[in-house]
């Protein structure tokens, strides 16, 4: 039987670097084909929440797939349902739309914004410089980063791009045809780089008084990861005002699923009926496998108070990596519990992820020489501290 790697290079299409071949794996461990062991903070991308082969995941995995696995939308599925009710309580009055992936969960909220604005003939989003929204032809198009869009011009037209944490530039960007403002809490790929509390509130303030949609991008900042349920809550914290605040619309996938694809959008009163019987939709959003996983990943969060766990760790990676600045290869450290980067003095993130991964720590490249520790939600204590040494010995 050919290698791995040569099947790869005879049958897929060459879309991403690739350094090794990971063939099991265990929590935050995973081994390779030749049984090495790695220390996976990586976690798939900000997707695997819950690890590795988790057995609560595993038991819904096998129980619903011998009940129902898809039914289409046709048709009511009680797992839906349920679990539309417990996004809504952990985020306020208002209703979801299920998808299958991130990139799928922005278009809808850029489809939101187009039919919200269709009558009074505004149709233009004001994204980030820097942002990262997806790689389908509208959310590169709204992706503020040259190199994701190079090659596929002309783009989806419709979106102003202004610079990340800067509301008097979103403020001169509006213009009659402008319908919505979409931001992420945290900008991952772009490097880790954290909204501030006066930026978050003057947005939703500006939205209000210019009669727009606040969107927010949490399908990598979201669900848990900073150890709140969302980003922006995490942000806010201590912050006048901050407990009441809302965005009209989230995109969110990733760390919902803990490795199984799903994306929802959850949308706020009085926007939740925009979308009408037949104006959206999708063929495998929402499957009862999907949403039964969903709600295990929820039980599992809550009932092991992994974002409490995901915070404290957070935490401790923040303290242990800001020893290290200065005196060595890392210059500046951001952001919370599982969305952390750290940033490289010379070097481009791609080779010092490379020496890592052979170190036996798997992290994750971010634009402006960052590097990602996207640790799952139930990483320990001793982990992390692992984690840092391999850092410190290798950088």
């Amino acid at each position: 039987m050919p290698r791995t790697e040569e099947l790869y290079a005879r049958y897929v299409v060459p879309l991403s670097r690739r350094g090794l071949t990971i063939v099991r794996g265990k929590g935050c461990c995973a081994w390779d084909e030749h049984d090495k062991r790695y220390l996976d903070l990586g976690g798939g991308v900000a997707v695997n929440s819950l690890g590795h082969a988790h057995p609560a995941i595993t038991e819904t995995l096998a129980r619903q797939s011998a009940t129902l696995i898809h039914s289409c939308n046709l048709y009511y599925n009680p797992w839906q349902g349920e679990l539309a009710r417990r996004l809504v309580e952990l985020t306020g009055a208002g209703k979801v739309f299920f998808c299958n992936s991130g990139a799928e969960a922005n278009e809808g909220l850029i489809k939101l914004a187009r039919k919200f604005g269709h009558e009074t003939g505004r149709y233009e989003i004001i994204a980030t410089t820097n942002s990262f929204h997806g790689r389908t032809m509208a959310t590169l198009s709204a992706t503020g980063q040259e190199k994701i869009q190079h090659g596929f011009e002309p783009l989806v037209p419709g979106f102003v791009h202004v610079p990340y944490n800067d509301l008097a530039a979103v403020e001169a960007a509006i213009t009659p045809k402008t319908a919505a403002i979409l931001v992420e809490g945290i900008q991952g790929e772009g490097g880790v780089y954290v909204a501030t509390p006066e930026y978050l509130l003057g947005l939703r303030k500006l939205a209000d008084a210019k009669k727009l949609l606040l969107l927010m991008d949490g399908v990598q900042c979201g669900f848990f990861r900073t150890g709140r349920w969302q980003s922006y809550q995490r942000i806010l914290e201590n912050t006048p005002g901050g407990e009441s605040f809302r965005p009209d619309a989230i995109a969110m996938a990733k760390s919902l699923g803990a490795g199984f694809p799903i994306g929802a959008v959850w949308i706020r009163e009085p926007y939740q009926d925009v979308f009408t019987p037949g104006s959206h939709g999708t063929t495998y959003g929402g499957s009862p496998l999907a949403c039964s996983v969903a709600l295990t990943v929820l039980d599992v969060v809550e009932r092991e108070k992994l974002a409490d766990n995901i915070r404290t760790r957070g935490d401790q990676l923040v303290a242990g990596l800001n020893k290290l600045v200065g005196k060595g290869a890392i210059t500046a450290v951001r952001g919370y519990g599982g969305l952390v980067g750290f940033e490289l003095e010379k070097e481009e993130p791609g080779p010092a992820v490379a020496r890592l991964t052979e170190a036996g720590l798997i992290l994750i490249p971010a634009a402006n020489k960052t590097v990602r520790v996207l640790a799952p939600f139930n990483v320990t204590s001793a982990e992390i501290a692992e984690a840092l040494a391999i850092i410190e010995k290798t950088l």
